[in-house]
């Protein structure tokens, strides 16, 4: 009994050692998000610049892509945009998901298209373009389906439009190789299944010719 009793609180520090341990040395921005490895929730949403034109999953169909869910009133956001401008200037496709803040009814605030669109293209002039194009989220709806916390986060979605990594925080010169090397596995054929039967069949009908 004592040696029992001697034993058990030394068990219990040993397993807070290693949880402490474990969380020291992991990164708090690679999000264990539940939608890894799931589709991209359905969307429907305007484009910031034609508003009048809706964006859906179909216009992302075949697409490696990062969804950067940002906003001008997000300081780490807009000290984003210069590197993820770097990494469209070398080819990677950057979409923005802009998170627009709920207005203050009380203070008789509205949601204005307009006025949005001229803030995000000020900010983007004098911090440079990332993105093929802006989505907004005026209900935040899509914001609810991805489980996004904040601003700003970042999805990578592969050409099935399967999220493959969610980061939470802003994208930048420490973290980017690994994420990079995930985007570019995914830019990589998939091995030719098809062409491997392809040739056992040319090979199985050349058999039976002789």
């Amino acid at each position: 009994m004592r040696k029992l009793q001697f034993f058990i609180p030394l068990a219990l520090f040993l397993g807070l050692a290693v949880f402490l341990f474990s969380g020291l040395f992991s990164n708090p921005r690679d999000h264990g998000s539940a939608l890894v490895t799931q589709p991209m929730p359905q969307f429907s949403l305007p484009n910031l610049t034609e508003p009048s034109r809706l964006m859906t999953n179909a216009d992302l169909k075949g697409k490696v892509y990062l969804l950067n869910v940002w906003g001008t009133w997000c300081a780490t956001c807009n000290a984003e945009l210069g590197f993820l401008t770097t990494l469209r200037q070398q080819g990677i496709e950057i979409i923005g998901l802009y998170y627009v803040q709920p207005p203050e009814a009380a203070f008789g605030e509205r949601f204005d298209m307009t006025a949005l669109q001229q803030e995000v293209s000020r900010k983007l002039a004098e911090q440079g373009d990332p993105y093929q194009f802006n989505m907004v989220d005026e209900k935040r709806s899509l914001i609810f389906d991805l489980g996004v916390t904040g601003a700003p986060e970042t999805f990578l979605v592969d050409a099935s439009g399967i999220i493959r990594h969610h980061l939470v925080g802003d994208i930048n010169e420490q973290n980017w190789p690994a994420l990079h090397t995930q985007y570019q596995a995914l830019l990589a054929p998939a091995p030719a299944a098809n062409s491997t039967a392809a040739t056992d069949a040319k090979n199985n009908a050349g058999g039976q010719g002789e």
